[in-house]
C-alpha cells in the first residue's frame, strides 16, 4: 500500500492537532518508517562485507534526515557542492560521500576532494582531465548502451547522456592506472522506481562481469561496485512492492560466485533515495475550494511548486482525507493554484466527498516532493516537517517567505509597490 499503514496510524489521530499548530500545507517524514526501512535494508545485505548503503541526498536534502541516515551508519551520494556542504555538515567525511555528477567543472571536482574528500565518480574519461589531483579511490560510472533496457521513467541507456561507454570502459581505468590511481571502484545507474527486483540482480551480475573483465585485461581489483538507486516503493495500491529479500539473497549469491571465480570480493553500495525516505512522507494539504464546470475540481493550498511529479511526470500519488473512508464518493480533479493547466494532484479520481476545510493528504512525498519545488508565480515551498519516533513533532524547515524570495534581487525601497501593500513594506524595512 501507499504510506504505510502504521505512518496514518501514527500521524491521522494527530492530523488536526498538527495542521492546527503549524498550518498546511507542509511534508511531514517519519522517522520510525525510515529507520525501520534502513535495517531492513542491512539485514538484508549482511552476508555482503562491506556493505553500504549511500543515500541519495538528491531525495530528501534535509540535515534532520540525513543524521538519520548518518546514525544508521550510511554514507551520502552527492551531485552537486550544495549536497557536499550538506553532507558534510551533517559530519560526513572522505569515503562516507560518493561524488557522482556529470558535466563537472575542475572548480567542483575541487571541492569534492577538499574538506576529507569523497570517492570520485566519473561520468566521462575527458573528465580525468578536469580533477586537481588524483583521487583515491576513482570510480566510472558505466553506461551498457544496447546491453540493456532502461525503464519508462529514466530511458533507454544508449539515449542516456550518463557514463562511460562499454568500448570506453578499459580505456578509461587504464588511464586512471597511468595517472597514478591504485583503487578503484565501478557504478551503473540504469533504472528508476524499479519494482521488479530481477533487474537489479541483473544490474550486480552485469557488474561484475565488467568487473571480472577490469581484473583479465588489466590486472586491477575493484574495491567495491555500486549498483546505483532505483529501487521502487508501490505508489498505487495495486502495486506489488520490491521483494528487498530476494533481490539480496540473489545478489549475495552472485557475490559467492564472484569470491570462488575470482578469490576477491568487492564491497557492494547502492544509493537508494526513495526507497528509503519515499514512503515515509506524506503533503498534508486543506480543501480551500471547490469549483463546478465541465469537471468537478478541489483547490487545495499546495501547488505543483510543493509536488512536482505528478503535474511534469503524470506520476500518481495516492490521495486520502483523514475521517472520510467511508461514505459518499465522486470523481474530482484535486488541484493548485498555478497559472498551469497540469498543476494537478490527482485526475479524474475517485475520492471521498471532499468540502472546504477537510484535511487531504498526498502520499509518498518523503523523496523528490518539496528537493524538486520551485517558485513559479511566485508561490513559495512549504515547510517540513519531522514526526519523531518519540512521537513529537519537529520543524525541519520552515516555509519560504517572501523575504526569501526576493533576497536575491537588487530591490530598493523606492522600487517598492504602495506602502499599504504590508508585506513590500516588510521586506523595505
Amino acid at each position: 500500500m501507499p504510506m504505510s499503514n502504521a505512518f496514518e496510524t501514527r500521524l491521522y489521530p494527530r492530523i488536526e492537532e498538527i495542521a492546527a499548530h503549524f498550518g498546511t500545507p507542509f511534508h511531514i517524514y517519519d522517522e520510525t518508517g525510515i529507520r525501520e526501512t534502513g535495517e531492513r535494508l542491512k539485514k538484508a545485505f549482511a552476508e555482503i562485507d562491506g556493505f553500504r548503503e549511500y543515500f541519495a541526498v538528491k531525495a530528501l536534502p534535509n540535515p534532520a534526515i540525513l543524521a538519520i541516515m548518518a546514525d544508521m551508519g550510511f554514507g551520502f551520494d552527492c551531485s552537486s557542492v550544495a549536497e557536499l556542504v550538506l553532507a558534510r555538515r551533517g559530519g560526513a567525511r572522505g569515503e562516507d560521500i560518493m561524488f557522482t555528477s556529470n558535466n563537472t567543472t575542475r572548480a567542483e571536482f575541487a571541492r569534492a576532494m577538499a574538506d576529507g574528500g569523497s570517492i570520485v565518480n566519473l561520468d566521462d574519461i575527458s573528465l580525468l582531465g578536469n580533477l586537481p589531483d588524483v583521487p583515491e579511490p576513482i570510480c566510472f560510472r558505466y553506461n551498457p548502451g544496447e546491453r540493456r533496457t532502461g525503464n519508462a521513467i529514466i530511458g533507454t541507456p544508449v539515449e542516456a547522456k550518463y557514463g562511460v561507454s562499454h568500448d570506453q570502459l578499459i580505456q578509461a581505468y587504464a588511464e586512471a592506472k597511468a595517472s597514478g590511481s591504485k583503487r578503484f571502484g565501478l557504478h551503473t545507474m540504469l533504472a528508476s522506481n524499479e519494482l521488479d527486483h530481477t533487474y537489479m540482480v541483473q544490474t550486480a551480475a552485469m557488474l561484475l562481469e565488467e568487473a571480472r573483465r577490469i581484473l583479465e585485461e588489466l590486472d586491477i581489483r575493484l574495491e567495491f561496485i555500486n549498483i546505483g538507486g532505483g529501487f521502487g516503493i508501490p505508489y498505487r495500491p495495486a502495486d506489488t512492492p520490491l521483494n528487498l529479500e530476494a533481490m539480496a539473497a540473489s545478489i549475495s549469491g552472485l557475490f559467492r560466485d564472484f569470491f570462488r571465480e575470482t578469490g576477491s570480493m568487492p564491497k557492494l553500495y547502492m544509493e537508494s533515495g526513495r526507497f528509503m525516505t519515499g514512503p515515509h512522507g506524506a503533503l498534508v494539504t486543506t480543501a480551500i475550494n471547490r469549483k463546478e464546470i465541465y469537471r468537478t475540481y478541489v483547490g487545495v493550498d499546495a501547488s505543483m511548486s510543493a509536488l512536482m511529479r505528478p503535474g511534469i511526470y503524470g506520476a500518481y500519488h495516492h490521495i486520502t482525507v483523514p475521517g472520510k473512508s467511508d461514505g459518499d464518493t465522486e470523481v474530482v480533479d484535486v488541484v493548485g493554484s498555478l497559472c498551469e493547466n497540469n498543476d494537478k494532484f490527482a485526475i479524474q479520481r475517485r475520492l471521498p466527498a471532499i468540502e472546504k476545510g477537510d484535511r487531504v493528504v498526498i502520499h509518498d512525498t518523503g523523496a523528490h516532493g518539496h528537493a524538486m519545488g520551485f517558485n513559479y508565480n511566485g508561490r513559495l515551498r512549504p515547510k517540513e516537517l519531522l514526526l519523531r519516533s518519540d512521537g513529537t513533532v519537529e520543524l525541519i524547515r520552515r516555509e519560504e517567505r517572501l523575504e526569501d524570495h526576493f533576497a536575491t534581487l537588487d530591490f530598493p525601497a523606492d522600487r517598492l509597490a504602495t506602502e499599504t501593500d504590508a508585506a513590500f513594506v516588510h521586506l523595505a524595512n
